[in-house]
C-alpha cells in the first residue's frame, strides 16, 4: 500500500515553479523528463521550467505519438514542439510510437510505450524522472505512469513526479475522432480472476467530457452487469458551470439509457488530482465492503477530459487495480488561432511527488499504526 498517496505532496500553478526553482537547483539533482512531442502548445512548458533551473542536469526523453494520418497543420505544430523541445533540453531522446498497428489497426500505444521505456539507456546517478502527461494521451500516459512508477519503486533513492499543464478551456478546443475498438489501456485491465465463486457486480465511472457522448456510449455497451453507473464531473471548476454545461450536454444518455440518478453523480475538483483519487478510494473500500461475500466487486474507469482528474484517477487505479477501459482516438482536429490569445484563460500548472524516500519513514510509521 501507498499510504503517502492519501496525502501526497502537492503543488499548483506559481508553487509548482516555486518548487522547480527550489527543488532541482540543488547541484547534487539529477532529471530525466519523460514527455510529449505533440502538436499540444502545452508541451514545452515543463521541459521550459526544468531547464532554466537545471540547465544540462536534465535530460530530456520525448514521445512523438504517431497516428498515420495527422492533418497538415496539427504535423506542423508537432515539427515546432520537438524542435523546440530539442533546443531547450540538448540531451534529449525522441520516440516515436505507433498507435496504431500497421496490420489490424489494433491501437497499441501502450506497447509502444513500453518499448521506448525498455530501449532507453538511463543517464547514471539520476536522482528524479519527472513524468510531464501534458500532452500525451491516455494510451500512452498511464502506460508510462505505471512503468515508471515500478522502476522508481525498484531504485533505492530514486523520486518520481507527475506534472501537468492544464486548460480545460484548450483541452475543449482539441476534438478527436474515436476509433471503433474499445480496450483496457495496458497494464489497467483489473483483476485477472475471482469471478468464479460470485455473480460479478460493476460500477462505472465515466469521466464526462466535452464532445465524448458516443464514445462513452460505445464504451458502455461492451459492459456488462453493470450495477450502477457514476459520472464524474469538474467540481469545483474554473468555470462554475462547466458541471452543469457537461450534464446538459449528457442528459440524453444519463436519464434514458443509464439511469443515473442525482446522488450517483461524483464531484471532483478540477485542479487537485488527489481529490478524484481520494473520492475514488473511497467508494472502493465501501462498495467492496458493502457486497462482501454476495458479489465480486468491480469499479472500471474511462476518464476523459480534464486532465488534472484523469491524473487522481489513475492514481486509485494503480492503487486500488481498477480497470480503465478507453477508446483510441485516430486523429485530432486543433485551431490554435480559434481563440484570441488575449481572451484565453492562463494555464494552471500541477505537481505531484508520487514516488521518493522523502516517504520512507511516513509509510513506515503508517504501516506501524496498522499493524
Amino acid at each position: 500500500m501507498r499510504r503517502h498517496w492519501e496525502n501526497c505532496i502537492t503543488h499548483f500553478d506559481k508553487d509548482v515553479s516555486g518548487f522547480i526553482d527550489d527543488y532541482f537547483s540543488q547541484t547534487s539533482r539529477r532529471c530525466v523528463l519523460v514527455a510529449g512531442a505533440g502538436f499540444d502548445p502545452r508541451a514545452k512548458s515543463i521541459a521550459h521550467r526544468l531547464a532554466a533551473t537545471m540547465g544540462d542536469r536534465v535530460h530530456g526523453l520525448f514521445i512523438r505519438e504517431d497516428r498515420g494520418d495527422p492533418a497538415v497543420n496539427l504535423q506542423q505544430l508537432a515539427d515546432e514542439n520537438e524542435a523546440r523541445l530539442k533546443c531547450i533540453i540538448a540531451d534529449c531522446k525522441v520516440s516515436l510510437v505507433q498507435i496504431f498497428s500497421a496490420d489490424d489497426g489494433a491501437p497499441i500505444g501502450g506497447h509502444g510505450a513500453r518499448s521506448v521505456l525498455e530501449k532507453y539507456d538511463w543517464p547514471a546517478e539520476v536522482t528524479d524522472i519527472v513524468l510531464d502527461m501534458s500532452a500525451l494521451s491516455t494510451g500512452v500516459g498511464f502506460p508510462l505512469a505505471r512503468m515508471l512508477l515500478e522502476y522508481a519503486e525498484a531504485k533505492a533513492g530514486l523520486s518520481l513526479h507527475v506534472m501537468v499543464v492544464s486548460n480545460p478551456e484548450l483541452d475543449d478546443r482539441i476534438v478527436g475522432e474515436p476509433s471503433m475498438q474499445v480496450q483496457a489501456v495496458r497494464g489497467y485491465s483489473g483483476p485477472s480472476g475471482g469471478y468464479e465463486s460470485l455473480p460479478v457486480a460493476r460500477i462505472w465511472l465515466p469521466q464526462l467530457g466535452r464532445g465524448r457522448v458516443e464514445t462513452l456510449r460505445r464504451i458502455r455497451t461492451t459492459l456488462d452487469n453493470v450495477y450502477k453507473v457514476c459520472p464524474v464531473v469538474p467540481f469545483p471548476a474554473r468555470n462554475p458551470r462547466r458541471a452543469d454545461e457537461l450534464l446538459a450536454e449528457y442528459q440524453a444518455p444519463l436519464l434514458n439509457e443509464w439511469q443515473v440518478d442525482a446522488r450517483d453523480l461524483i464531484y471532483v475538483s478540477e485542479r487537485n488530482p488527489l481529490d478524484c483519487y481520494r473520492t475514488i478510494s473511497i467508494l472502493k473500500s465501501r462498495y467492496d465492503e458493502t457486497v462482501k461475500d454476495v458479489f465480486f466487486p468491480q469499479i472500471i474507469l474511462s476518464p476523459f477530459g480534464s486532465k488534472v482528474i484523469a491524473v487522481g484517477a489513475m492514481m486509485a487505479a494503480i492503487e486500488h487495480n481498477l480497470s480503465v477501459q478507453y477508446v483510441e482516438t485516430l486523429r485530432y482536429e486543433f485551431e490554435p488561432a480559434a481563440l484570441n490569445e488575449s481572451e484565453a484563460p492562463p494555464d494552471m500548472a500541477v505537481h505531484v511527488w508520487l514516488h521518493g524516500p522523502i516517504y520512507g519513514s511516513y509509510d513506515l510509521e503508517s504501516e506501524a499504526v496498522a499493524g
